[in-house]
């Protein structure tokens, strides 16, 4: 990707300025968790079991831990390294918790975390062709981010993506039984799971929303959660629970930031939900839609 700063209609290129050390990219991403992965930190530099781990990290929203490893070796094996940090937190959990609960003085139990929403990153400069290639497939929890810096203090931070013809790592996994341990504890979500055994019509609906909140802007991403597919540009902008006869939509902003003029979201602030943002509605057709998406642009203007 090329940058360029732009001055009285003439662009000139902004030079890439490379990290020198690993740990600067490290320092980077902890002082930024949050406003780059949504994350809460819980831990640089966590041993355990002979391993280092460069950064813990903690996903408030799927209620699991996530493991970061920041590299500027092109050669590593990421599916193997990622593999054994998944097997060691699966096998070690009270330790994690352990950590997490000394480290930032509070109570989580074991039975709070979902540790089927484990994953690992790993953080680099760039990655070879072979190592996307080897986490290209769609169940596979280790994800790949790559940052660049840039003169005048710019930063590009983006998590390369999977394929829409990923395939499921689970055949090649079940020769292992080490591997293939890790692959049935840890579930990583597609759209298809949810919309498993719901009717063409109910699909059909789920398309048509999800179709219309894609076309609100550029570059809004849809991301498959246990519980509801988020919707997120920067951050989640709405989420959709598929229910058996039409859908649940969440809007994420809190109560008394949204203009409703039609009275149709409900406020859920003081119970329990499974999306994000206060503002929830049962949908059951697309009689609303084009309103809907006037509330859901919301969150992004």
């Amino acid at each position: 990707m090329n940058l360029y700063t732009l001055h009285s209609k003439k662009i000139s290129s902004v030079k890439e300025k490379p990290f020198k050390l690993e740990k600067e990219i490290q320092n980077l991403f902890e002082l930024n968790l949050e406003e780059l992965m949504g994350l809460q930190l819980v831990k640089s530099e966590f041993s355990i079991k002979n391993k280092r781990i460069d950064t813990l990290a903690y996903d408030p929203q799927s209620k699991a831990f996530i493991i970061i490893e920041y590299k500027r070796n092109k050669n590593i094996s990421v599916v193997d390294q990622g593999f054994t940090y998944l097997s060691l937190m699966l096998e070690n959990k009270a330790d994690f918790i352990v950590e997490y609960n000394e480290t930032l003085k509070t109570n989580l139990k074991r039975s709070e975390v979902d540790w089927s929403q484990t994953r690992v990153v790993f953080v680099s400069t760039s990655f070879t062709e072979n190592q996307k290639t080897a986490t290209n497939f769609k169940d596979i929890a280790i994800e790949l981010w790559e940052i660049k810096r840039y003169e005048n203090n710019l930063i590009s931070v983006n998590q390369i993506k999977k394929s829409k013809a990923a395939e499921s790592i689970k055949p090649i996994t079940s020769s292992n039984a080490k591997l293939e341990s890790v692959t049935k504890e840890i579930k990583v979500y597609t759209e298809e799971d949810h919309l498993a055994n719901k009717s063409d019509e109910v699909i059909e609906l789920y398309e048509a929303f999800k179709e219309a909140i894609l076309n609100l802007t550029d570059d809004i991403e849809v991301e498959p959660k246990k519980l509801y597919i988020a919707f997120k540009k920067d951050k989640n902008i709405s989420d959709i629970v598929i229910l058996k006869k039409g859908l649940k939509l969440f809007i994420n902003l809190q109560l008394g930031q949204l203009e409703d003029p039609k009275g149709i979201m409900r406020d859920v602030s003081s119970t329990g939900h499974w999306g994000n943002g206060d503002y929830e509605t049962i949908i059951k057709n697309t009689n609303d839609l084009e309103y809907m998406m006037s509330l859901i642009k919301q969150v992004i203007n």
